[in-house]
């Protein structure tokens, strides 16, 4: 676990917990859809990145779900399939801290598809009764790795994204 995330969570349990059935965007049965449009950098290329992803809330505050990125634009293609959990403290403020963790496939034309897991801190910040704003770190590390063919076996970087819920 890295230190980012340990000193979260420290700082977390600090603060008090709303009772059940009060999670709001986070409460159990809640489905939640994301979808992303932004760039990124792998190869040595830029990138055109498109994804979405659908969560759904089996308990106050812990979300399971699936996200999928397609990126385009420059070479090799890359496609990304990743199942993920998240538990969102459930807060009587509109600041919301989370913590999360996912497993990643990633397939890359002409290589050979590559495994990761990963987690993820940050905190949602409310935009609206079904809509938040959500900004964090997130570490990944690369099964199997051969950092001759990926240049980087373990990633840190920012997480930024708008969540609309139902």
């Amino acid at each position: 676990m890295n230190r980012l995330l340990l000193i979260m969570l420290l700082a977390l349990s600090a603060t008090p917990v709303c009772a059940a059935g009060e999670g709001g965007m986070f409460g159990q049965g809640r489905t939640q859809f994301s979808l992303m449009i932004g760039n990124g950098y792998a190869f040595d290329n830029n990138y055109f990145v498109i994804g979405a992803s659908v969560s759904h809330y089996v308990v106050d505050g812990l979300g399971v779900g699936l996200s999928f990125e397609n990126w385009s634009g420059g070479g090799p293609g890359i496609t990304k399939y990743a199942p993920f959990a998240q538990y969102v403290f459930n807060r009587t403020s509109s600041i919301q801290p989370y913590v999360g963790a996912f497993y990643r496939h990633t397939a890359v034309d002409g290589l050979p598809g590559i495994n990761s897991v990963g987690e993820r801190a940050g905190i949602n910040i409310a935009a609206g009764p079904n809509a938040y704003i959500s900004f964090g770190f997130v570490q990944e590390v690369y099964l199997d790795c051969q950092a001759t063919v990926y240049r980087t076996c373990r990633e840190t970087y920012p997480d930024l994204s708008l969540t609309f819920g139902f």
